[in-house]
């Protein structure tokens, strides 16, 4: 069976991409963690650090900039503007169980599902009908060095 081709990203699409990675890297350091004698707690002082540093103002240049364009009944936007409030409200679970493994494999999962759904599905569409407009919009708002 071939492989799908990679797409290539618009510049508009690069920073939350870059994004992503960097959450893909924390799932990675979640599993790798709690595989570990390391204690829940440490793991839950890292994700809730990287959820206000990075996350939480990603979601929102998400939000504002390219879940604003689609029509608030579409499907892409109504599964995305989901997750985040799933991934939100496990963020505050982990912050009232910070000694819960389990909490911290299911934010795990989520978030992983969540950006693997962004990237495979909802920036490929949207690269095709964003307007050059909102992807020059788009590119000013999250052009910044943040890792």
């Amino acid at each position: 069976m071939e492989q799908p081709k990679p797409v290539k990203r618009s510049k508009a699409f690069v920073q939350l991409s870059k994004d992503h990675h960097f959450g893909l890297l924390l799932v990675w350091r979640i599993r790798q963690d709690l595989g570990k004698v390391n204690p829940a707690v440490n793991i839950s002082k890292y994700v809730l650090e990287f959820f206000e540093m990075d996350l939480q103002s990603h979601f929102k240049e998400e939000e504002d900039y390219l879940f604003s364009k689609l029509d608030p009944a579409d499907p892409l936007r109504q599964q995305a503007e989901g997750e985040h409030r799933a991934i939100c409200n496990l963020v505050e679970s982990i912050k009232r169980n910070e000694s819960d493994k389990a909490l911290l494999r299911q934010f795990g999962d989520l978030l992983e599902a969540h950006i693997r759904f962004e990237e495979r599905a909802l920036f490929n569409y949207l690269q095709e009908h964003l307007s050059p407009e909102d992807q020059e919009q788009l590119l000013l708002h999250t052009t910044r060095s943040k890792h």
